[in-house]
């Protein structure tokens, strides 16, 4: 395995900005501050320019968090969630994508999309039909849900055992392959007026699909896009999770206060990919982070002060219980929260289990109401840090989480990104085409190492014969 602390060439670092169709995100109480603009979330301009400011500081991406469901285990209500706007309300945020693309020409967009309770056929084209649209800067976050409260709402009985959960988005995942790359060979679509054939019909294929969760026959409506495939993202860190997304995903998410903690993940994520047949450095790792500077380590820190005045470590609190499937408000201050295993998020609620917390250690952990790790100071400060945590972890880039919105990413591309720039470590310009080649530098699609490989239609010769090929896909 080569990092840039072994290499000739440093790896630059890759950003995402991590937000949510929402108020609240992860830093809960922020929307309190007079130049909190969050609110407005609900207005497409507010977008716009968010997508206009992040090409501008040269992001990879914009990464837009969801959820099915509410936060409803702190105190056994949903009261605190309602008032603080604990990611409720959230919208739906595939919609923001298309008027984003229309005003930037490389941001790349990674939209969360909770495949328990999607059709794999409608999610399909829905992706599908955006990766056009945006010329290959999709991307999709593959997440199997953890709120019993998005059972309720979707009329289904209770949260599936984890592991289930898995061997569903296995299987949906399978079939979204076969709809995006095995229906329409590459040259389908002729477009000819004289001749008058638009596709080719030897050249689309039927997809067959008979599973313990799905089934499908007929040919997929979309015909290919840039990159087929949108970008995968995934973030489950569970045994489970870990094999689903080494064998899968392109980017992983992973959280990580300490150093050595991160470098113990990325080596294990690195070396399982291997053993899945994959290169090591075919999955991008990215580390969510929070951010607040300034033009000198002293103003930021100022700033620092002023926004806790207004966070919320309770929504904080109140977000975690949910995360871990175990309401926090019924413990004592300094009482050490005993492990409870839960069908939510496994690779949280292991912290109950490896170290002694205490209510009053998330809340220091939560000061501005979000439980990433904190990095404070000038512009040089940051990126010293970043470019630090980045050689001893050997990670490839940070999710970025809003603090005060739209300041904090204002702040940041003034005064980090410069930095960055200066120290080799950052990109000066985008490279061309889609949101995959500019990750990897290896072309649009997925490459045949993927086990996408299995369910790749192989190109036939052209035919005019105008009956339908029946040939079933791989």
């Amino acid at each position: 395995m080569t990092n840039s602390s072994t290499s000739n060439t440093p790896k630059k670092i890759l950003l995402n900005a991590f937000d949510m169709n929402s108020v609240g995100h992860i830093n809960h109480g922020l929307w309190t501050h007079p130049r909190d603009e969050s609110h407005r979330f609900n207005e497409l301009s507010y977008w716009t320019d968010l997508a206009q400011t992040l090409e501008k500081g040269l992001f990879d991406g914009l990464f837009i968090a969801d959820i099915t469901g509410v936060y409803d285990v702190y105190q056994n209500g949903i009261d605190l969630t309602l008032k603080e706007s604990i990611q409720l309300p959230s919208h739906d945020p595939t919609t923001l994508v298309s008027a984003m693309a229309a005003v930037t020409q490389n941001l790349g967009f990674g939209i969360t999309v909770n495949l328990s309770y999607e059709s794999p056929y409608q999610f399909a084209r829905r992706f599908a039909s955006l990766d056009h649209l945006t010329q290959g800067r999709i991307g999709w976050n593959i997440v199997t849900g953890y709120l019993d409260s998005a059972e309720r709402l979707i009329g289904q009985k209770g949260l599936k055992d984890h592991d289930l959960r898995y061997a569903q988005a296995e299987e949906f995942l399978e079939l979204c392959y076969k709809f995006w790359e095995g229906s329409w060979e590459n040259d389908a679509v002729l477009k000819d007026k004289k001749q008058r054939i638009f596709t080719d019909p030897s050249k689309v294929h039927q997809v067959q699909h008979q599973g313990q969760f799905y089934q499908s026959q007929g040919v997929f409506q979309v015909s290919p896009s840039s990159q087929r495939t949108p970008v995968l993202f995934q973030a489950g860190a569970s045994p489970r999770g870990l094999t689903f997304a080494t064998q899968h995903a392109e980017g992983l998410f992973i959280g990580g206060d300490r150093p050595e903690k991160i470098k113990q993940q990325v080596d294990q994520i690195r070396n399982q990919a291997t053993a899945q047949g994959r290169n090591a450095e075919a999955v991008k790792i990215f580390v969510g982070i929070t951010v607040v500077t300034a033009e000198t380590d002293e103003l930021a820190q100022q700033k620092l002060d002023e926004y806790i005045r207004y966070a919320s470590p309770e929504a904080g609190l109140a977000h975690f219980s949910s995360s871990v499937g175990m309401d926090l408000s019924q413990f004592a201050d300094n009482e050490t929260i005993p492990y409870q295993q839960t069908n939510s998020i496994a690779s949280v609620n292991n912290k109950f289990k490896e170290q002694s917390i205490s209510k009053n250690d998330l809340k220091a952990q939560h000061v501005l109401g979000g439980r990433y790790p904190l990095i404070v100071g000038s512009g040089a400060t940051v990126a010293e840090k970043l470019i630090q945590l980045m050689d001893d972890t050997g990670i490839d880039g940070f999710n970025l989480t809003r603090t005060v919105a739209p300041e904090s990413h204002h702040d940041f591309i003034q005064w980090v990104i410069p930095q960055l720039q200066q120290r080799g470590r950052y990109k000066t310009a985008y490279e061309n085409g889609s949101l995959r080649h500019k990750l990897f530098q290896q072309g649009d699609r997925l490459s045949a190492s993927h086990p996408v490989q299995q369910f790749r239609c192989q190109s036939t010769a052209s035919t005019s014969n105008s009956n339908l090929n029946q040939k079933q896909s791989a």
